[in-house]
This record gives structure tokens, C-alpha cells and sequence, in this order.
């Protein structure tokens, strides 16, 4: 486990805390592990001991910062879910509110690389498709679909843990400027629950025909209230076969946000400690025993 504190000096201008805070999704991308925050408008870019930051536009009042202290939390892009498609990565708002609705394309390198684009009627359509308001937590490719994991924690009306699925290439085209993707199919998912809170995803990932997820319960009214985390799984889809196990780091339950494969049988793990002053966790994990295999009978 390492924290992800800078270790650069940034510009104070910048509006920067010192270290990777609230982190919310996690994608490799070449020698790079790239780290978005729900309450922070910067992309954290972690290379062997190196961790940078690229700046994302600043948001209301000029922060790039968001937190209930300053009265601004409702105004946070609230980046929860990211993926790297050919060389670019996709960060998505959790769709919880308009502002929220918004999708980060990092083209490169750089501030100057970054694409904002309004993913407002995309949002609608999926929300649509749903039944009910929308959390999104994690994203993965799967083939030539587009997989949207909604966490299923918006209130009575929300049936639950799902996915979105919508066809690649016309989510591509969208943001060239076409019309959003028709949500093909919504996958319903019951993860289990915990003193009456629902499981619901967090993050996920896919690795050749399977799609790799962790997923936490916590006790919160809504998809936009922090709460305790009472329990939290790391799970595997393949096909209709679902599995998942515990996951407690140190013990106990902990909010899981972040999830990322390689090819060398390794996960990175990202730990949120819902605390503005404590840099996020970031966990390295070996997968042992016959994960790649057949589902039928691995543990």
C-alpha cells in the first residue's frame, strides 16, 4: 500500500491539495496509472514513484476543489468512472446531478489535451433505460459494448446494482458530435446486502472475456450523501456466471473506488478515505491461483 501524495511542487495557483484525494476510478494506460478524483478536478498520473497531476478546466468560483468545508461539494464534476480506449481515456460523471453529466476525454499528455464534452443527452438515455436517477461507478469495454455500471444506491425507487450496455462505435461517434448511443440492454445484478444496504458496484474493469468489479455497501440516503461503509467485494462477470468474495483491507470494510488490471496477474486498488485531509490509498494486489481459467470450480 502506498498513500498517493504529489511529488512534485504544484502551483499555488492551481488550486491543487497536496495529495490524490477522493479517488474514484483507476485505468493503466502505457507505463502509467492514471487516477481520477470525484471531489478534485485533476487526473493523477502515477509512473514508479512519481505522482503528477494534470489539471482539468476549474469549475464554479474558479476551484478545482470541492468539498463540504467550502460549501461547494454540488458543484464538482464528480468523476467516478474511467477507461483507456485506443491510447485516450474516458472519465465520466456519476450523472447524480446535471453538472454531473459531464465526460472528460484525455487526449494526451497535458491540460491542453483534455476534451470536456456535455453528456447530457447520453445521461438521459441511460437514465431512461434504468428507471430511475443514475450513479455511474464504473466502466468497462467488453467486446464492441460500452458496459456503464450504475451503483443502484439513488433511493426507494432504485431497483438496484446494473449495467448500461451500449455499442462502442456509436458512443465513439457521439463524442465526435453525433447523436448518443441507444442503451442496447440493461443488466439487473443482485450483489447482496448488509444490515439492509444494498452491495452496489464501484468500480470495474474488464480483462480478455471477463469483467472484473469491486462494489461496497454504505449507509447513505442517496447517491450524493457520504455514509459508513459496512462491507465491500471484489467480483468477477463472465457470461451468467457471477462470483465475488469479501474484501477488507487491514480487517475491515473499506470503500473501494478503484480497480485496474494488467497483464502481469497484478490488480491496483484504490481506497477512498472519504477525509479531504488523507491522500487516497492505493493498494498493489497479486492474483494467485487459477483466476484465468474456467469459472467453473476457481476460487
Amino acid at each position: 500500500m502506498r498513500p498517493l501524495v504529489y511529488t512534485d511542487t504544484g502551483d499555488p495557483d492551481d488550486d491543487r491539495p497536496p495529495h490524490v484525494r477522493a479517488a474514484s476510478g483507476i485505468a493503466v494506460r502505457g507505463e502509467d496509472l492514471l487516477v481520477i478524483q470525484d471531489d478534485a478536478s485533476f487526473i493523477a498520473r502515477v509512473r514508479g514513484d512519481d505522482v503528477t497531476a494534470i489539471a482539468l478546466p476549474r469549475g464554479a468560483g474558479g476551484r478545482r476543489r470541492f468539498e463540504i468545508a467550502l460549501g461547494n461539494k454540488l458543484d464538482k464534476l464528480d468523476l467516478e468512472a474511467c477507461v483507456v480506449v485506443d491510447g485516450e481515456l474516458w472519465a465520466f460523471g456519476s450523472g447524480s446531478l446535471p453538472v454531473r453529466e459531464t465526460i472528460c476525454r484525455l487526449i494526451g499528455d497535458a491540460a491542453e489535451q483534455i476534451v470536456i464534452v456535455d453528456g447530457s443527452r447520453f445521461y438521459a438515455g441511460v437514465r431512461d433505460a434504468l428507471g430511475s436517477l443514475l450513479n455511474i461507478e464504473g466502466v468497462a469495454c467488453v467486446g464492441d459494448e460500452l458496459w456503464l455500471f450504475h451503483r443502484g444506491n439513488t433511493g426507494p425507487a432504485d431497483r438496484g446494482p446494473a449495467v448500461a450496455r451500449v455499442e462502442l462505435a456509436g458512443f465513439r461517434r457521439f463524442l465526435a458530435g453525433d447523436a448518443p448511443p441507444a442503451v442496447r440492454a440493461v443488466d439487473r445484478y443482485d450483489l447482496g446486502e448488509v444490515s439492509g444496504i444494498r452491495i452496489g458496484f464501484t468500480d470495474a474493469c474488464a480483462f480478455d472475456d471477463r469483467v472484473f468489479f469491486v462494489a461496497a455497501a454504505e449507509a447513505s440516503i442517496d447517491a450524493i450523501a457520504d455514509g459508513l461503509v459496512l462491507a465491500s467485494q471484489l467480483g468477477v462477470i463472465e457470461g451468467d456466471v457471477v462470483r465475488a468474495i469479501p474484501l477488507a483491507i487491514g480487517g475491515a470494510p473499506c470503500k473501494v473506488e478503484g480497480l485496474a488490471l494488467t497483464l502481469q496477474d497484478r490488480a491496483w486498488i484504490a481506497v477512498d478515505p472519504d477525509d479531504a485531509e488523507v491522500p487516497t490509498q492505493l493498494h498493489e494486489v497479486d492474483l494467485i491461483g487459477p483466476w484465468r481459467g474456467s469459472s467453473h470450480g476457481n476460487h
